[in-house]
């Protein structure tokens, strides 16, 4: 099966400038392309994890990534999809973010052998001559269309800087230079890029008198149309360190029925094949069961096949009568902490952002120590509480900690 049969039998492909080109050039040819990664924080979420896919299966292929991080344009920001201008970032944090996300990259694109290139936008960015580049690069951009791109046109109403304006031509100008030194000749990326890439090819074009394709990949998105990946903490980051292991896997174990399939197709490797049958065959529990085969499947490819056995293993103690607890977030108790409200104690885990809002929590009902209910914000953490050195608290259906003594 060739790579371009493979994402359009997953979904993958939402836009492409060229079919017959690009499908041709997939099938027959070896592509370098290229995908843009701004560093505006220190781990990549799950609305990376698609695109990372995307590069994943297009290398798979027999073609060549280039992830460029975009430490400069960082320092911009992109207006696409935004109804706010990002907040102005350091070039030391930036580089910082640089940095983490790579280490992330590796666990699904092979750099080695020269497989896939790791560049920075920052290498011919950050020294341009602004004069010159208006005049060999701004040139080239007629204002009349980059108002009518879908990126400018959703913060007109409420202000776009100049700064934010200047994203497109310096995008573009990305894709110039990776065509120039790498012979890059395809820009892969996010539905909401579609204007920015359309922009590089045509300066492509005009500066090199060479063709250069685009293709965009669908967002991961729920049933309803709605951005998926987003949890009341946040964004569901791929650092284990921002959205633990545990949470990262019981999120995709509770997706909805009418999701399970379509993230099967976009964010694991779990062959085709199967998937399809899956679609066709399984209904009512056994979507459940492919909700496991989901949720372990995406958290083997982002932590590793070890951890994704032991929250596998923790998520049958807790719900299908199984007894390894050791993926379960742990919560250390001091002797100290016997005799204080338990709130205090969650509230210092960081279970609760706050104490009202873990009062507002309890309240609710949300909240059960060894399964039975916490009533009271002010109830005390007993010694008594824990049974062989260890309590489990649950916060609301699906988040479970282990509360653990620690011995003086």
């Amino acid at each position: 099966m060739t790579v371009f049969e493979e994402l359009t039998r997953r979904g993958y492909i939402k836009q492409l400038t060229h079919p017959e080109e690009i499908k041709n050039l997939l099938e027959n040819d070896k592509v370098t392309f290229y995908i843009g990664f701004d560093p505006t924080a220190d781990s990549l979420h799950v609305g990376h994890f698609i695109a990372l896919m995307f590069m994943a299966h297009m290398q798979r292929g027999g073609h060549t990534p280039i992830a460029l991080l975009g430490a400069a344009t960082a320092m911009i920001g992109d207006p696409s999809g935004k109804t706010d201008m990002r907040s102005m970032m350091t070039r030391e944090n930036i580089e910082h973010n640089a940095e983490c996300m790579k280490k992330q990259m590796e666990r699904l694109i092979d750099f080695s052998e020269g497989k896939a290139i790791m560049e920075n936008n920052a290498n011919w960015l950050f020294d341009l001559n602004y004069i010159d580049f208006m005049r060999e690069i701004g040139v080239h951009f007629s204002v009349n269309n980059m108002l009518r791109a879908e990126s400018i046109k959703l913060r007109l109403e409420k202000g776009l800087s100049f700064l934010e304006f200047n994203y497109m031509l310096m995008q573009s100008y990305d894709f110039l230079v990776l065509n120039q030194k790498y012979n890059c000749t395809m820009q892969l990326g996010g539905d909401d890029q579609w204007s920015n890439m359309l922009g590089g090819m045509d300066l492509i074009r005009r500066k090199e008198r060479t063709n250069a394709y685009a293709m965009t990949c669908t967002l991961l998105t729920n049933s309803e149309g709605q951005k998926m990946g987003k949890t009341v903490d946040g964004a569901l980051w791929l650092d284990k360190n921002k959205t633990s292991v545990h949470d990262f896997y019981q999120y995709w174990r509770n997706v909805d029925d009418a999701d399970v399939i379509k993230c099967l197709k976009l964010i694991t490797f779990y062959p085709i094949e199967e998937i399809e049958r899956m679609e066709k065959e399984w209904t009512g529990q056994q979507l459940n069961e492919a909700k496991k085969i989901l949720a372990f499947e995406v958290t083997k490819l982002i932590h590793g096949e070890e951890e994704a056995v032991a929250v596998q293993k923790a998520a049958e103690a807790l719900f299908g009568g199984g007894t390894d607890l050791s993926a379960v977030p742990q919560i250390e108790v001091l002797a100290s902490d016997f005799g204080q409200p338990l709130l205090d104690l969650l509230t210092r885990a960081e279970v609760f952002p706050s104490k009202s809002e873990g009062r507002r929590n309890i309240k609710q009902g949300g909240v059960s120590l060894n399964e039975d209910k916490v009533n009271d914000p002010a109830q005390l953490l007993l010694a008594s509480d824990l049974i062989d050195g260890e309590a489990m608290v649950r916060k609301g259906k699906k988040k479970f900690y282990r509360l653990i003594k620690k011995e003086d």
